[in-house]
Formats: C-alpha cells, sequence, structure tokens
C-alpha cells in the first residue's frame, strides 16, 4: 500500500533540505578529522603523499583500489584492450566461432600471467565437475562443487594448491584465488544447468567457452551457464538502437567517478580514520554516522567501477552482463543489499529460491537464508568477521521478514486500510529509516573492522540517545522518503512502458 500514492511537493523539499544540510554538516566534520590528523604518526601507513601543490595527502588504506591504478593498471588496459581488439576482428570475421576465439584469448593471458601449472589446476577442476555433470544428479553437484571451493578457501589445501604455481609477483595471490573461486562458481552452473538439460549434456568445449571469457575470468561477475551460452551462441549480432552511445556515456561514467574517488580521497579519509579509535572516538555523533555510511557508499561505488568496467567490455561483445550492484544509498531492505549482482543472482538461482520458493513461509526463509550465507561464508573464506558478518546479515534478512508478517495480521491490515496512501508511505518510510542503519551497522564489520562497529552503534544507540538517535533516525527517514518517491515514479514509468508495449 501507497508505493504509486504522492506525497506534496513542500513535504518532499523539505525532507531533501534536511538531509542535504545533515549531509554537508556531517561532510565538514570528517573533512576537518582529515585535515587535522593528516600528519598523525598511526595514519602513515593509510596516508601517503598526493597532491603538494594543495597541500593534501592521499587516503591509499584500500589494497584493492590502489592495486588497480598501479600494480595492475597496465596488465588490465594491455589485456583487456586486446581483448576488446580480438573480440571486433572475430565478431567482423567468424562471429559463429567467437567464444570459441574469446576461449583461446582468454586461455593464453591466463597461461601468460600465471603460468601453465595454473592452467592445468583450473582445467583440473573443470574436468572434475564436468565429470559429475555427467551423473546429472544435483545434489552431487552441489558437493563436488563445494568441495572444490572449500579446496581453495580452506587450509591447508588452499596454501597447497597455491604452492604449485611457481614465481612471486605482486598480484599472485590475487589473481590465483580469484579466477579458482570464480572458476568454481562458473562450473557449478554448468553442472546444474546440465542437470536440468532434458536430452544430453552440454559439452566440454561449453564449459571451456564459459569458464575463460577473460573478462570475467579473474574478478567476475558471475553470468550464469544458461544466460551466457544463450547470448554466446547467437549468430546473427545486431544492436539495440543508441546501444553504442549508451555504452561510452558509461564508460565516461566510469572514468569520472574514478576520478571523483581519487580526489575524495584526498579531502576525506574515511578509510584510514577509523583505524585509530581513540582518534575516533573524538568525532560528534553526526561525524561518526557519517564515517560509517561512507564506508559503504565507498564500497559500492568500487564494486559499481569494477563491474563496470567489465560489463563494457561485455556489452561491446554484444553481452548482456549483470548489472552493477544498487547504491547503498538507494537501499532500506535487506533482500536488496548486496555488492556483486553476479553472485547475488547465482545465489539466487542455484539457494536461495531453490530453498525459500515463494519467501512467504518463515520456516523456509530461515533454512533458505541460512543455506545462503552458509555458502557465501565458504566463497568469502572462512574467518571469524565473516561469521558475525554471515550471522548477523543472516538475522536481518529474517527479521525483516518476521516484522513485514507481523504487520499483515488482520489487526494491523485493517489498521492500515483505514489509512490514506499518504499516511501508510510514512508510516512504512519511518521503519525502512530503522533497517536502512541495521543494513549499514551490520555490514560495517565486513568492510571495516568489528571494533569500528561495536563504538558506531554504541555511540548511535546507547550514548547518542535520545538527541542523536533520534535526529539521525529523522534524517534517515527523509532520506527513505526521497528514495520511495524515486521507486514511485520508477515504477509509474514502467506501467506506462507496459501499456504502450499493449497497444502496439
Amino acid at each position: 500500500m501507497g508505493v504509486k500514492t504522492m506525497l506534496p511537493n513542500y513535504e518532499l523539499g523539505f525532507y531533501a533540505l534536511v538531509v542535504t544540510c545533515a549531509v554537508v554538516y556531517s561532510g565538514s566534520g570528517i573533512f576537518e578529522a582529515s585535515r587535522d590528523s593528516m600528519n598523525r604518526k598511526a595514519f602513515r601507513d593509510g596516508i601517503k603523499p598526493g597532491w603538494h601543490y594543495f597541500g593534501r595527502k592521499m587516503d591509499v588504506a584500500d589494497f584493492e583500489w590502489v592495486m588497480w591504478f598501479t600494480s595492475f593498471r597496465n596488465i588490465i588496459i594491455f589485456a583487456l584492450s586486446g581483448h576488446v581488439l580480438f573480440g571486433k576482428i572475430c565478431s567482423m570475421t567468424v562471429p559463429q566461432h567467437r567464444a570459441v576465439m574469446y576461449m583461446i584469448y582468454g586461455a593464453l593471458a591466463v597461461l601468460a600471467s600465471m603460468g601453465l601449472v595454473y592452467l592445468m589446476i583450473i582445467l583440473s577442476h573443470c574436468l572434475v565437475l564436468y565429470s559429475v555433470a555427467l551423473a546429472k544428479q544435483k545434489w552431487l553437484c552441489y558437493l563436488a562443487g563445494f568441495c572444490c571451493l572449500a579446496s581453495f578457501k580452506v587450509e591447508p589445501f588452499g596454501s597447497w594448491q597455491s604452492g604449485f604455481v611457481t614465481g612471486t609477483f605482486d598480484l599472485q595471490d590475487v589473481l590465483f584465488y580469484g579466477g579458482s573461486t570464480f572458476t568454481i562458481m562458473r562450473c557449478m552452473s554448468f553442472a546444474l544447468e546440465s542437470s536440468d538439460k532434458k536430452e544430453g549434456i552440454y559439452s566440454i568445449f561449453d564449459l571451456l567457452k564459459y569458464n575463460f571469457y577473460l573478462p570475467f575470468f579473474f574478478f567476475g561477475p558471475v553470468m550464469t551457464f544458461d544466460q551466457f551460452h544463450a547470448q554466446v551462441s547467437t549468430r546473427e549480432l545486431r544492436r539495440k538502437d543508441d546501444e553504442m552511445k549508451s555504452i561510452r556515456v558509461n564508460a565516461l561514467l566510469h572514468v569520472g567517478a574514478i576520478v571523483a574517488v581519487d580526489i575524495f580521497f584526498h579531502f576525506f579519509y574515511i578509510l584510514t580514520l577509523p583505524s585509530d579509535l581513540k582518534f575516533v572516538t573524538r568525532l560528534s555523533d553526526w561525524s561518526l554516522a557519517g564515517l560509517a555510511y561512507s564506508n559503504l557508499v565507498y564500497d559500492w561505488v568500487k564494486a559499481a567501477v569494477m563491474f563496470g568496467v567489465i560489463n563494457t567490455i561485455a556489452r561491446l561483445d554484444h553481452l548482456d552482463p549483470p548489472q552493477p550492484p544498487k547504491c547503498i544509498t538507494m537501499l532500506y531492505v535487506f533482500a536488496e543489499t548486496h555488492f556483486d549482482r553476479g553472485i547475488n543472482d547465482w545465489l539466487c538461482k542455484y539457494v536461495y529460491d531453490h530453498i525459500g520458493e515463494k519467501h512467504d513461509n518463515i520456516l523456509k526463509e530461515l533454512l533458505a537464508s541460512a543455506t545462503t550465507f552458509a555458502v557465501t561464508t565458504l566463497w568469502l573464506g572462512p574467518c571469524e568477521i565473516v561469521y558475525i558478518w554471515s550471522a548477523i546479515n543472516c538475522f536481518g534478512l529474517n527479521f525483516e521478514l518476521w516484522v513485514q508478517k507481523f504487520f499483515q495480521l488482520g489487526l494491523f491490515a485493517k489498521l492500515e486500510a483505514k489509512m490514506s496512501g499518504a499516511m501508510s508511505r510514512r508510516i512504512r518510510a519511518a521503519f525502512g529509516a530503522v533497517n536502512f542503519w541495521a543494513i549499514v551497522l551490520y555490514n560495517i564489520p565486513a568492510l571495516n573492522s568489528l571494533d569500528f562497529a561495536l563504538l558506531v552503534t554504541k555511540r548511535l544507540l546507547v550514548t547518542g540517545f535520545p538527541v542523536s538517535t533520534l535526529s539521525i533516525w529523522f534524517i534517515t527517514y527523509c532520506g527513505v522518503q526521497l528514495i520511495k518517491e524515486r521507486e514511485r515514479i520508477l515504477a509509474i514509468e514502467e506501467e506506462d512502458k507496459g501499456d504502450k508495449a499493449k497497444v502496439e
């Protein structure tokens, strides 16, 4: 109820003003803290020389971001540029065999970067899971797939396999585990789709073409086998109207995001500040809340840039890959919280939806979500912080359903039916604001540290009560109302498109 209900313009304007002022005020506190802490001894490892002419140093605490634009930059440009040129030639000359050509290029790139032994390890896992797929038994595919995944994520098996790869360079561990774990997820998708195939089984070459598509190989996203096979098997390569324009615009947006993050890191040390809890305790509740929220926004931007660049390459190859994650600013529902839409699609299709079915039964939902997070824990690598992150997010997802079921009881349903659509929307937004901060606090341990998450939680809910708690809750409520307004507009646009399609 209230999805398409519009609030008065003056009310929405007030919400926008409140959120804007709060963001500016919180940002100014973080900016001052960054400026004052620039030369602290405790921050030497996280803050390095940057723009001397502006008198600013740069936050370099994020290993992945620094890796992409220093040691990995030339490799990315060289490998992906070669793939684009190679793919263009194949699309023009032998479009019916382009998947085979992508496989050859990808396998040669993996061989050149990681060596023959690593390639043999990957091929051995592919062969094992292909052999399992021949039995066409889903339970066996799951068992073999998770055992193979555990062989890379659980010690001493992971170290044992990585020990076969000779030579050392800065990116060896990253590429080893990235390519290996994504390979297992792809092989499992292949095996499960083969089990559902009514007649026969897909060939080993279908698996190799799927696995060695270079843009997806090391860092994903995971595109389920059925989608990849259908798209790459298309012989008539036609682009939609203005598709190239959209690709160019997205590419420019990603370049702009990279520049924006680089500028941001010179003025806001959002990753290094939480590493010194003694210093962070001096910040105001507003700045602390902004710091926690900024960590989630940055992680989303990082994921959006990485997957956005890869998706741009895939779209040039006439594929429709999984989209980048939904912006954390637009989220107040646990079910939509994910930083890797490819893995999320994989988990939903083969685990979450498979067990939870319609997601309206509390016990089935509990089992589905617990199993999903167990698989996610194995995927991320079992350790204490991952256990904590999985447990609290699994609870959040189920608690969301429990609250929803509770308010669907006859008494509350009748009360809501008597309300206007606008009032129903306001009440739902109030609960959404609480959920928004639950999402933030439940994800901070994995993105930063458990100690920082506990500090933020204590300040916002205990020592900051009631002034800071209620103030931040109200500001978040205003933000959720703006999100709901965007959802309302998108829902109307989708309805109009559907009506036009029916007329045509």
